[in-house]
């Protein structure tokens, strides 16, 4: 057995082993001289508190120190021991609305997995319409886009994964060289990106914003208004997106009926559909159409969770087949950014560095509508697009006094481009697990996503300006 020495200085070997600490060591005393710093002029010491909490919580999230979860557990630990908000109030807003929709949608998403029903769906719209090279690229690019609608677009590509990767391998393609392997995860990955801001269910960032929207204004966004003002930009970057990529990575294959073989294969090894499919699937359409009809009168987390019950009332599921989908530290995660969001907002702490930061440019509502959204859709390309949400969505609400701006535009201005990321792999699981195929590298993946980030913010402003006055929407209250 050899034996390898490190020949590098004492000195050095220690400062590497200890960086972790001294990374908190000074993130404490950062911490600790914003707590007692003179108060700024009209800044308030419950204020201050809360913007020494939100900074720290910033670093966590891009930094990534710690899990997520953890550093939302941290804000709600921190909001009513330094006196931000109360005990009372800080717990009362983590039983916020929109955090059990999050977990209702969470468990009829995994349901509907485990029931089989969404793979069966999969596996019969990729073999019935991939017949060859281009349309089985588009059934895979729809289909991600479509499932991502209504089930978590991180779940939605988790389980498109393992059939994308047979249909690769099954036609023989060589990882990081085929131009047609990188399109097939590349329709995989943009699919779910794109199909999740279509509705509430693709990702947990809306209900996020939408909770924060709440419990700042007494306001809240609608699910069928939220779909018709989202559904155009879904549609146009499904087509930028597949020009895009037919354009960077024309394909090389001409034959994909060894796809077929692969496909056929595995519909084989299903069983006949069962009653369970069918049940599952008939509880997801009625609670789409309560969603869709209801949701204002019944709430949507009353609805959502008025079908969980029913699952487990007519025995469609066991709690230990669907725990596993349930991602409890999102759950913590979303709760704490509520929370932290909320406490900016009544310490005073947004509206005051909007007065400090933000007072230049504020009288122009299509400029902030506009830097709020480019702001967004480049954070989410750096950290977690719950932190995006919950940084950006309190400074923007504080602002929309001052300008005269509606608080719903400017949270569609944040909560919608923090789903569109479209470069990196640590931008979303999506993207991640796309990349892990090492069918496509990174720079594959930032080469088209550049241009996709910034189609998708010049349309989602141009939607904003001409396309949202025609269905009863604007900038303005």
């Amino acid at each position: 057995m050899g034996f390898e020495i490190d020949t590098r200085p004492l000195w050095l070997l220690l400062l590497l082993r200890a960086r972790r600490l001294m990374f908190f060591m000074a993130l404490a005393a950062v911490f600790f001289y914003l707590l007692f710093m003179s108060a700024p002029a009209g800044l308030s010491v419950e204020g201050q508190r809360a913007i020494a909490i939100f900074i720290v919580c910033l670093v966590l999230w891009m930094s990534n120190m710690v899990p997520l979860a953890i550093t939302s557990l941290f804000a709600i630990v921190l909001v009513p021991l330094l006196g931000v908000l109360s005990k009372k109030d800080t717990y009362a807003i983590f039983g916020n609305e929109a955090v059990f929709f999050i977990l209702g949608a969470f468990m009829l998403a995994g349901a509907i997995m485990h029931s089989g029903l969404s793979n069966r769906i999969a596996l019969n719209i990729m073999d019935r319409f991939g017949k060859s090279p281009r349309t089985l690229l588009l059934s895979i690019f729809l289909l991600a886009a479509s499932l991502s609608f209504v089930m978590s677009e991180h779940a939605v590509a988790a389980m498109l994964f393992p059939i994308v990767f047979d249909i690769s391998k099954g036609l023989g393609l060589k990882p990081g060289k085929s131009n047609y392997a990188k399109l097939l995860f590349f329709a995989l990955a943009w699919g779910c990106v794109i199909g999740g801001i279509g509705t509430f269910l693709g990702g947990a960032r809306v209900p996020l914003a939408i909770g924060i929207l709440k419990e700042s204004t007494g306001l809240s966004i609608d699910f069928l208004d939220y779909a018709i003002a989202v559904f155009p930009l879904v549609i146009v970057m499904l087509i930028v997106g597949y020009l895009l990529m037919s354009r960077f990575f024309p394909s090389e294959v001409t034959d994909v009926s060894s796809a077929h073989a692969v496909l056929g294969k595995r519909l084989k090894g299903l069983s006949k559909i069962s009653y369970n499919e069918y049940a599952v699937g008939g509880v997801l359409v009625l609670t789409i159409f309560a969603w869709v009809f209801f949701g204002k009168l019944l709430g949507l987390a009353t609805i959502a969770l008025s079908s969980v019950v029913c699952l487990f009332v007519f025995q469609l599921v066991r709690w230990k087949d669907i725990e596993e989908y349930v991602n409890w530290g999102i759950i913590l995660m979303y709760g704490g950014a509520i929370i932290l969001g909320s406490a900016l907002d009544k310490s005073g702490a947004a509206q005051w560095l909007v007065d400090s930061i933000l007072v230049n440019w504020a009288d122009r509502p299509w400029m902030v509508f506009a830097t709020f959204s480019l702001l967004s859709i480049a954070l989410t390309e750096a950290m977690s697009n719950a932190a995006v949400i919950a940084i950006l969505l309190p400074v923007s609400i504080g602002m929309a006094d001052r300008v005269g701006m509606s608080p719903v535009a400017l949270t569609y201005s944040i909560a919608v481009p923090a789903g569109l990321a479209f470069m990196f792999p640590m931008s979303t699981p999506a993207n991640a697990i796309a990349v892990s195929s090492n069918y496509i590298t990174i720079k594959d993946m930032t080469k088209g996503g550049i241009i996709m980030c910034l189609t998708a913010w010049v349309v989602f402003n141009l939607l904003a300006a001409y396309y949202w006055p025609l269905i009863g929407m604007g900038y303005m209250k």
